[in-house]
């Protein structure tokens, strides 16, 4: 097994699984209701804690700017002048993948499900998930100067992608792209209003400063939002290459519903259970949680409201929040394998819904179907219902463990597709950084390193791979993009993923 950090960073991962393991020894839940007792469905396996403590060197591998207690040994200092042609420090934030752009969609992205997975889960990994969290929001809030200007990428990517180097060693220029009133982009505003949302709740009791910042931004960013519609891709067509937003007003809805968990103001929650809610929300079609589509993620998440906070809303909330939660429940029901509505997975067990990056549905669904069966636990119901078939929380659990267990090496190939952890996972991972020695300065034409069927020099801890093919297939190739490439919202979907199995289920039922 390839093997090149060095000793701080073993150091920290096992000091990281220690801890974890205590946590994991939590396996009864204690209810409000009547005071009963409940173990958890199946104690939680040591692997996820090690694997968790894996998964989150991933943030480390991929920040940008002038590092802080750096335990990457062949990570440096990189893009410090990124932001200084607008007069801002965007030096901060994290390369979206293998390559060294910053997109400010994917990013926000990111540090949305951090802090979902911190807040529901976050006794399992609260220092590591901190730490990228804070450094993802410092570049947020920069990158937002004033109520209408989000600067939302650094970086060509073109340019970028036709340069294989290290990124301590770039020295092509890094231009940035904003978002206006006169050019809108209310899908990227309205992630980064619902990752400073969330983020604030996160910080509420540790940095109340820093948490008000957080929540100030999210609330102008919304509204921006909200006024001056529009999709980014269509005001900036050339980026629908890269990532492409389909619609923005999922997004719209996302960050209504996590204002409203963050501020408790009640026109969020009427905004998102509206009439926005019933022209945007698809509600009462179930559909697939991603960066792109944030539809499940949103009826998941107000699902909350009406399992622990319901009193007190109008009529109108009320219903809305029905719709929701009946639209939640259809998703669980697509996700679980004996549901007569079950969708379509792979021989070896793995949700299979696209070919690029086919580990990404899967994971984020999974982390869905861990909360929600938590959300059911919690409150005391103890069925839900698939086309007349009733199932249980333990069943969404069971089908949450299954698609971790197939990502760690439970699946036809016998392959760990996260980076670092077991003995046989990805070792030519299609990264820059991991596949070039740390002594060498390439320039922009480090092609030889991209072609070479050598391992990568170094090992890109925690990172998780595009994935299989449909008939579980993988090839272990460095241009084989499609599923050898890892991307940093995917580490934030595998981290929420892995620290629901090693958590207590007794979910707190207020964020606030």
């Amino acid at each position: 097994m390839a093997h090149c950090c060095g000793c701080s960073v073993r150091c920290c991962c096992w000091l990281l699984v220690l801890t974890l393991a205590v946590t994991a020894a939590v396996v009864f839940v204690r209810y409000k209701n009547g005071g009963q007792i409940f173990p958890l469905p199946g104690v939680p396996d040591r692997k996820y804690s090690e694997a968790l403590a894996v998964a989150l060197q991933f943030f480390q591998v991929q920040k940008s700017g002038k590092l802080v207690k750096n335990e990457i040994p062949w990570r440096g200092d990189s893009a410090l002048d990124d932001g200084k042609d607008a007069g801002l420090d965007l030096s901060k934030g994290m390369y979206d993948a293998g390559d060294h752009m910053k997109f400010g969609f994917t990013l926000a992205f990111t540090g949305t499900m951090l802090s979902w997975s911190v807040l529901e889960y976050g006794e399992a990994m609260r220092d590591a998930a901190l730490d990228a969290l804070q450094w993802i929001m410092d570049f947020l809030i920069n990158a937002h100067p004033s109520d209408d200007v989000l600067y939302i990428q650094v970086g060509d990517p073109k340019a970028d992608h036709k340069c294989w180097e290290r990124p301590e060693t770039m020295a092509e220029k890094r231009p940035l792209m904003k978002i206006t009133t006169k050019a809108p982009g209310s899908d990227v505003a309205a992630e980064t209003a619902a990752a400073m949302a969330a983020a604030s709740l996160v910080y509420k009791r540790i940095n109340e400063t820093y948490s008000s910042t957080l929540l100030d931004h999210a609330e102008r960013l919304f509204a921006f939002a909200d006024k001056h519609r529009g999709a980014y891709t269509h005001t900036f067509p050339d980026l629908s290459a890269f990532y492409n937003s389909t619609t923005y007003q999922d997004e719209l809805l996302w960050a209504a519903s996590w204002l409203y968990h963050a501020t408790g103001n009640h026109s969020y929650l009427s905004y998102a259970t509206g009439k926005n809610g019933k022209d945007f929300g698809d509600l009462g079609n179930p559909r697939y949680f991603s960066w792109d589509d944030k539809r499940a993620g949103t009826q998941v998440l107000l699902s909350r409201v009406s399992f622990f906070a319901s009193k007190g809303l109008d009529d109108g909330q009320s219903q809305g929040l029905g719709m929701y939660r009946e639209t939640a429940e259809a998703v669980m029901c697509i996700l679980l394998p004996d549901s007569d509505t079950a969708a379509f997975r792979t021989e070896g067990g793995l949700l299979y819904v696209a070919e690029w990056n086919s580990l990404q549905h899967p994971v984020a669904s999974a982390f869905l179907a861990a909360v929600y069966s938590d959300y059911m636990m919690t409150s005391g119901n103890a069925e839900l219902s698939c086309s007349g078939k009733s199932f249980t929380p333990a069943d969404l659990r069971k089908f949450a463990k299954s698609q971790a267990d197939y990502v760690l090496g439970d699946n036809p190939m016998k392959l760990s597709y996260l980076v670092g952890y077991g003995d046989s996972y990805p070792q030519r991972v299609h990264h820059r950084g991991a596949s070039i020695p740390a002594d060498v300065d390439t320039g922009c034409d480090g092609q030889e390193w991209l072609k070479t069927s050598k391992p990568n020099p170094n090992v890109a801890m925690g990172a998780l791979v595009g994935g299989p093919f449909k008939n579980d297939s993988f090839i272990d190739d460095r241009e084989n993009v499609k599923q050898n490439e890892a991307t940093t919202y995917n580490s934030a979907l595998i981290v929420g993923l892995l620290s629901s199995l090693i958590s207590s289920s007794n979910v707190a039922q207020s964020l606030s």
